[in-house]
């Protein structure tokens, strides 16, 4: 039986009136193109090629996911240029739904985003099926394999508030920058334990380690207790440095408020940067002094002065002056810490550890400045060698 161009339409112009009527016709319509062009592929000079059957495919349209059927040939080299145009667009939504979810939206904020851009209102479970993208795309570049050798690898947790049993509380994710031999930064590793621990950097590292980093030349962490132990059995003869802010915020708290000034500048004397002449025996001298001047009132300082784990702030002098200041601190990694808590801080509390690795793995990836060289971080050829 056949129809005419008016019937057809009248018949079309009836169903695209049903609940979901439009979709249908879509799905009905790419289905129509997709047999014509293998019609039109099996037409041509294609000895002992036939049809054979259909292979499912879906894409995005109108506010939900379209399934239709693609049309196979027997020796697999069909492939439907219009297929080629749906994957792209397919391709674009899902970056656009990823890049949103990333900068802190939610998953029905991202939703919303794109009934204002399509006209039509996604679900939530269209904009989940959209970010596994996103989630395949993290999940492949935290298990990725990195360089044999770091000059300088930071070290430092950060801690989110996520959901689990039933309560809600904050959480350690163990995080390393890393500066490469080519002067740039990237972010070797993001792992998530509920705690801070000197165990938990022991298995970090060796997870790199597994990943292909055969030596790092200094690591930079904070002052949590066993660190030592911890970077000698995973790196042996690496050099620790602890980071000299976090031991300055440590003793600005140990003093009443008055005394806040004159300590902070006695601590700029004895964490000095960019002399030559400054070495590790005077600085410890220095250290002594201070510790000896401020324990007379308070005994909290007076404790830490024969402390020799105190020794491994001053690790930085054994190194050029120009890069000491670059190396003393874990700043350049708590700047990272911001930008994740900022895209996590937009959503409250997270529901699991796989969503917070997913938004600190994307941040980390688009972390522009860390593709900028670091000037003259390579003057110092223990770290940088020929």
């Amino acid at each position: 039986m056949e129809y005419t161009k008016e019937q057809i339409s009248e018949l079309i112009n009836k169903h695209s009136e049903r609940e979901h009527g439009l979709q249908d016709l879509l799905e009905i319509m790419l289905e129509s193109m997709m047999s014509a062009e293998r019609g039109e592929y099996l037409s041509g000079d294609r000895t002992g090629d036939k049809g054979n059957g259909y292979r499912l495919g879906h894409t995005y349209g109108q506010g939900r996911t379209l399934e239709f059927r693609i049309p196979r040939d027997r020796y697999g080299n069909f492939h439907p240029q219009i297929l080629a145009i749906l994957k792209g667009q397919e391709e674009e939504c899902e970056k656009l739904a990823g890049a949103l979810y990333a900068k802190g939206l939610t998953q029905s904020q991202v939703g919303d985003v794109f009934d204002e851009i399509y006209g039509e209102h996604y679900s939530k479970a269209s904009i989940s099926r959209m970010l596994e993208y996103l989630r395949k795309d993290v999940g492949e570049w935290l298990c990725r394999s990195l360089d044999e050798y770091y000059p300088v690898l930071f070290i430092d947790c950060v801690f989110i508030k996520v959901h689990r049993r039933r309560s809600c509380a904050s959480e350690a994710f163990y995080v390393m920058v890393g500066v490469k031999d080519d002067k740039t930064r990237e972010v070797l590793g993001i792992y998530d334990r509920p705690t801070e621990s000197a165990t938990g950097w022991c298995e970090m590292l060796n997870e790199i380690r597994k990943r292909g980093v055969g030596n790092i030349g200094l690591i930079v962490a904070d002052g949590l207790g066993g660190l030592d132990e911890a970077v000698s059995a995973s790196f042996p003869g690496t050099p620790l440095q602890r980071c000299t802010t976090h031991l300055k915020r440590n003793m600005m708290n140990r003093v009443r408020l008055g005394d806040k000034a004159e300590l902070a500048e006695d601590l700029r004397q004895v964490f000095r940067t960019g002399d030559e002449s400054y070495t590790v025996e005077k600085a410890w001298d220095r250290w002594q002094a201070l510790c000896g001047k401020w324990g007379k009132d308070y005994r909290s300082i007076r404790n830490m002065s024969g402390d020799p784990l105190y020794k491994s702030y001053f690790t930085y002098l054994n190194y050029h002056p120009r890069i000491q200041s670059m190396i003393y601190t874990t700043n350049w990694i708590e700047r990272l810490q911001k930008d994740f808590r900022r895209v996590t801080r937009m959503r409250g509390a997270i529901p699991n550890e796989e969503s917070v690795l997913l938004l600190m793995g994307k941040t980390a990836m688009d972390k522009e400045a860390y593709y900028r060289q670091l000037p003259g971080i390579d003057c110092d050829k223990t770290l940088f060698p020929d």
